[in-house]
């Protein structure tokens, strides 16, 4: 061991500067909190959109619409969707498990099937909802549909 190979532990120093260490250390004195006011004093909390008496902004923003607590959202899939799914994996039927084991969806969203794209093949389809175009579109293919 030379002295020259000497240095700290590891962990043993930080990188961060300690304020309030005395005027030496660069942050002393008031300690980067400014001079008076309720920010520099010990024990100052603040509400979360406090503005300084200033009216917040989420006062200050109108308000319009509704959205009812009790509402059930639903995961949209369009058919051209489900065709990509018949086509890459070679399935016939297509449910929840299907849906979740490619990633369409998780294991917990509730399922409407809508009737955007084109189908081409006969699928027997598992699903919470369904739009009328979407079951016109599965029926007149000889497919089925089936509600949750």
């Amino acid at each position: 061991m030379k002295l020259h190979t000497l240095k700290p532990a590891d962990g043993s120093t930080k990188s961060r500067k300690r304020i309030g260490r005395g005027t030496g250390s660069g942050r002393g004195g008031t300690s980067t909190r400014g001079h008076k006011g309720a920010k520099s004093r010990s024990g100052y909390k603040s509400k979360s959109g406090f503005e300084g008496g200033q009216m917040p902004l989420q006062r200050r923003v109108p308000k319009f619409g509704f959205k009812s607590f009790n509402r059930v959202e639903f995961k949209p899939v369009n058919l051209d969707t489900l065709q990509g799914l018949a086509d890459q994996f070679n399935l016939e039927v297509i449910d929840m498990e299907a849906l979740v084991a490619h990633g369409i969806a998780s294991k917990n969203d509730k399922i409407k099937i809508l009737g955007g794209g084109e189908l081409k093949s006969k699928l027997n389809v598992t699903a919470h909802k369904f739009s009328e175009t979407a079951v016109a579109a599965i029926e007149t293919l000889g497919g089925s549909v089936n509600k949750i």
